[in-house]
């Protein structure tokens, strides 16, 4: 083998090494580009959203069924309006579902859990989901332990 040769695939080597690096960076970023994006979107109200970000994910049963894809304040009520990015896979969902904001372990990252209802009916693009349960605050819960705490001495 030439040295030109052993040149030339050490590169080609290198080249498909970086292209897996950066197919790997965007799976795992979990960017519409690469996972397809397609779904429908519904809306949830939460009077706290705690630490939830945008791209955090949306479960049914544990699994992964879409992700967070915007979140806005409602002007009239203050409350967080968050918009849910469905996979298309998972369009039978009821319209009395409910949706929880939910803690991945004791201080882990937040994700929202969906709990499908009885209805015939399922939700579709625009739709939302009106029975929430906003996130659980722990340092609230603290507080108001402490002061219940200093109120009954």
């Amino acid at each position: 083998m030439t040295l030109q040769a052993k040149e030339t695939l050490v590169g080609v080597f290198i080249l498909a090494g970086l292209a897996a690096l950066v197919w790997l960076t965007l799976f795992v970023g979990n960017w519409a580009a690469i996972t397809g994006g397609a779904g429908y979107r519904v809306t949830a109200k939460f009077e706290n959203i705690g630490g939830l970000t945008v791209k955090s994910p949306v479960t049914l049963a544990g699994v992964t069924i879409g992700r967070v894809s915007s979140i806005a304040s409602d002007r009239e009520d203050y409350s967080a309006i968050v918009t849910l990015s469905i996979d298309q896979d998972y369009n039978n969902l009821p319209v009395d579902s409910t949706a929880a904001i939910l803690t991945a372990g004791l201080l882990g990252a937040q994700y929202i859990g969906v709990v499908p209802g009885a209805e015939i009916d399922y939700l579709k693009e625009g739709d939302s989901i009106d029975i929430t349960q906003s996130a659980l605050v722990l340092e609230q819960l603290i507080g108001e332990l402490l002061f219940s705490r200093a109120g009954a001495q």
